[in-house]
């Protein structure tokens, strides 16, 4: 950040007073910029004993499979955001249920909140954001083709707690290790 988004003034770092950590704040006004983690929220959404997955049509990760999910948007809850993203890129209705994971990914600065979500029909299809949806089992996923670590941790705890008849809220936390290869570290807390 350079420049002031209030008054266009200089933008340099500092501690502003009162706080513990470095900020962005304007030279000319004094106005602090946050830089906050972006909230992500999305549905495994369910139907009998099939979850529903989004084939990408954007990057990052063209063409990889994932659980329907974006950033949160000003002026609406967790569980309506995870409702819009699932209707945006699978045209699919869901009763969205409890929480089931939330991963902290720190080192891109976003929060996962993925909701269990009761598809209410069949009629879904590939949103702007999706080249293909489709139903899977268990069996039937694209593990190799998913598109985030944290889709295949949150897929893999589903499958082992469902099979466990224990569906409960996961956390923990998801750091890369290395950028090439992809390489990531899980750590699931109360586990």
């Amino acid at each position: 950040m350079n420049y002031c988004s209030y008054c266009g003034g200089e933008v340099g770092i500092r501690v502003p007073a009162g706080d513990n950590r470095p900020r962005h704040v304007c030279k000319r006004c004094g106005a602090v910029h946050y830089q906050n983690p972006k909230i992500v929220v999305g549905c495994i959404p369910e139907w009998e004993d099939q979850i529903l997955l989004c084939r990408r049509a954007i990057e990052p990760r063209y063409g990889l499979w994932t659980l329907p999910a974006g950033f949160m948007e000003r002026g609406e809850t967790v569980q309506t955001g995870a409702a819009r993203e699932t209707l945006e890129e699978a045209n699919a209705r869901v009763a969205v249920g409890e929480l089931y994971s939330l991963f902290n990914l720190p080192h891109i600065d976003q929060v996962y909140m993925i909701f269990r979500g009761r598809l209410l029909d069949l009629d879904f299809s590939a949103g702007d954001e999706s080249l293909e949806v489709q139903l899977f089992g268990e069996q039937e996923i694209p593990w190799a083709e998913l598109a985030f670590p944290v889709v295949r941790e949150t897929l893999s705890l589903y499958f082992q707690d469902r099979e466990a008849g224990t569906l409960r809220l996961r956390a923990g936390d998801i750091v890369r290790e290395r950028v090439e290869p992809r390489r990531y570290r899980v750590r699931i807390h109360g586990s």
